[in-house]
């Protein structure tokens, strides 16, 4: 026998064929399987509220709200304002359940002992006992997930990373590459002892600020490495804020999924020289930049808001680089040379900044391609 799908066949079966037995058992109550169990559980503990709900079963907030939404049109359930937290929504069942609620039990005893035929008591008993175990152990992995991104370090006020905006900068850690002039070491390489900060907190202080900042940026390290970002800008964007991205463009799918969310307002993407340079000035070899193309062509078809930018360094950027990267990039808009500032965090020592002149320069080469070439940090 394959027990390959085991599980997942056999829980899908028991679904499935619970769903259509209770459907068609509770058709006279104009109820149905997605309902039932949320009815239950409100009426065997009135008083209930979404998130406790929610806790119970492992719900998604969607899937309550859908049903007990339909539920008080039905006149089954009722809600009130928690005494304590005007906020918050109590659940209670109305007398319409109540007249009805021994019929609901006497369906669900039916259906067990339709499961549980030709069963043995001792057989049964040990199958609880596994199935507790079995949603343990999916209970204590959702809670896992749900335990959030990890984070580094936050600029609880900027008024230079989001243009034009009062905002916050956020740091996740790790990176996949390895740029010599990076000023985050410490989030690249993440050290045994980096402070982790809990997200839980984070937000807390960006409930705070609502009113107060605009925007809030992520950055790193890399933040399109954290399979947890999605869920985690997702509750900054329900806060009201507007959402910048930096990012060295080499997740082109995490990039345009979070984009295609709506989840993201505004892209910073690194460009770190021509081509030919790209692995030498993001200290990695043999960089394949079929990602890095990708994300750029993507930016450039105006799906969202976004900029280009460039450290320039001495050791690593030339005149012929900066036009070679104009030809590449030509039709952005727009684009920025931000000079290299030295620091104790650098990951390369011995790294210097070109002059003001030099800039200059540098930024009438670009202007032939792109027009809208600008200079920071000088």
């Amino acid at each position: 026998m394959d027990n390959s799908n085991y599980l997942y066949l056999n829980t899908s079966i028991l679904y499935r064929c619970g769903q259509k037995y209770y459907d068609k058992k509770l058709s006279g109550h104009d109820i149905n399987a997605a309902q039932i169990l949320f009815l239950i559980l409100i009426y065997e503990q009135e008083g209930l509220n979404m998130q406790q709900l929610a806790q119970k079963g492992c719900f998604d907030k969607g899937t309550i709200t859908k049903s007990i939404s339909r539920l008080e049109e039905l006149g089954y359930v009722t809600t009130q304002s928690s005494p304590q937290d005007k906020r918050i929504r109590l659940l209670y069942t109305t007398d319409k359940t109540k007249d009805i609620i021994r019929d609901i039990y006497m369906i669900r005893q039916q259906w067990w002992e339709l499961l549980s035929k030709d069963i043995g008591a001792q057989e049964l008993q040990q199958f609880e006992a596994t199935l507790s175990r079995l949603s343990e152990n999916a209970r204590k992995y959702e809670q896992q997930e749900e335990a959030g991104i990890k984070l580094f370090g936050i600029q609880k006020l900027t008024l230079l990373d989001y243009p034009q905006k009062m905002a916050s900068t956020i740091f996740t850690g790790g990176c996949n590459f390895r740029c010599p002039f990076c000023q985050n070491s410490d989030l690249v390489f993440l050290p045994e002892n980096m402070p982790e900060l809990q997200e839980e907190d984070v937000l807390s202080f960006l409930e705070k600020r609502k009113g107060i900042l605009d925007g809030v940026c992520i950055s790193g390290g890399e933040p399109l490495l954290n399979p947890e970002l999605a869920g985690f800008l997702k509750k900054i964007k329900d806060m009201g804020y507007a959402v910048k991205l930096d990012t060295n463009g080499s997740s082109p799918d995490q990039l345009k999924h979070l984009v295609e969310e709506g989840l993201v307002n505004y892209v910073a993407m690194d460009i770190k020289n021509a081509p030919q340079k790209y692995s030498e000035t993001a200290g990695i070899r043999n960089l394949d930049l079929s990602g890095i193309q990708e994300s750029i062509t993507y930016l450039k078809e105006g799906h969202v808001a976004y900029e280009f930018r460039t450290t320039i360094v001495k050791e690593l950027h030339t005149a012929q680089d900066i036009q070679d990267m104009a030809d590449w990039l030509q039709g952005a808009a727009p684009w920025y040379l931000q000079n290299f500032e030295d620091s104790d965090r650098v990951i390369q020592k011995g790294l210097h900044a070109w002059d003001e002149e030099t800039l200059q320069q540098f930024q009438k080469l670009a202007k032939a391609k792109v027009p809208n070439t600008e200079l920071r940090g000088i």
